[in-house]
């Protein structure tokens, strides 16, 4: 794998990641979300890929596995398990104590003006 022109070795990270959410009500039972289901959600992501070399394993066969894209899939995938009214503040990767990358969902208000 090439980055900035330089070839990488194969190695391996212990990967950190986490999930904000955001919300202004809280259900009939005062949570914002059901942790459960996100922690759910983020498992499943990132199982395929625990304990193995990510490059090969889709979306990683055709992109690289950087620590942006990782945030990236993550986000995509726990999106759709939130429920009306939360929303996905960021996700961030961390490949190394302080490399960490942090994953904005668009704004759907900013897409529509432009």
């Amino acid at each position: 794998v090439s980055i900035n022109g330089v070839m990488e070795e194969l190695h391996g990270h212990d990967w950190r990641v986490r999930v904000g959410i955001r919300g202004t009500t809280l259900d009939s039972e005062d949570l914002l979300v059901d942790f459960h289901e996100v922690e759910t959600a983020l498992r499943d992501c990132v199982e395929p890929f625990s304990g193995r070399t990510m490059n090969g394993i889709p979306p990683f066969d055709e992109i690289l596995p950087t620590a942006e894209r990782i945030a990236e899939l993550v986000g995509l995938k726990i999106l759709p398990v939130l429920a009306s009214g939360v929303t996905l503040a960021w996700v961030s990767v961390e490949e190394a104590p302080g490399c960490i990358a942090r994953w904005y969902p668009a704004d759907p208000g900013l897409e529509s003006e432009q």
